[in-house]
């Protein structure tokens, strides 16, 4: 069951700064994801983070995102992907 990417307008500004041939890496990988029976067991659940409750690892880049408000896995909310240096602060 393939499951739904929707991204932030702050995750699409953020891909947009990223190199051409990381920012496909990262959508490849995303797709991946959502194309998995069960995408969260590729993801790592965030404590004490405000901005979203689980991340994706892609390299030296985190995906960070939320499911729906019901807390369904049929759609994934990407929030942020940043370099893993600057995506905590």
């Amino acid at each position: 069951m393939p499951y739904q990417l929707r991204y932030s307008e702050h995750s699409v500004r953020n891909l947009q700064c990223l190199e051409m041939r990381i920012a496909d890496r990262i959508m490849g990988k995303l797709n991946f994801f959502a194309k998995e029976a069960n995408p969260l067991r590729f993801a790592k659940k965030l404590t004490g983070f405000a901005f979203g409750a689980y991340r994706f690892r892609v390299g030296n880049y985190r995906v960070i995102f939320d499911l729906d408000k019901e807390g369904n896995i049929d759609i994934l909310y990407i929030l942020m992907i940043k370099h893993r240096k600057d995506v905590y602060e």
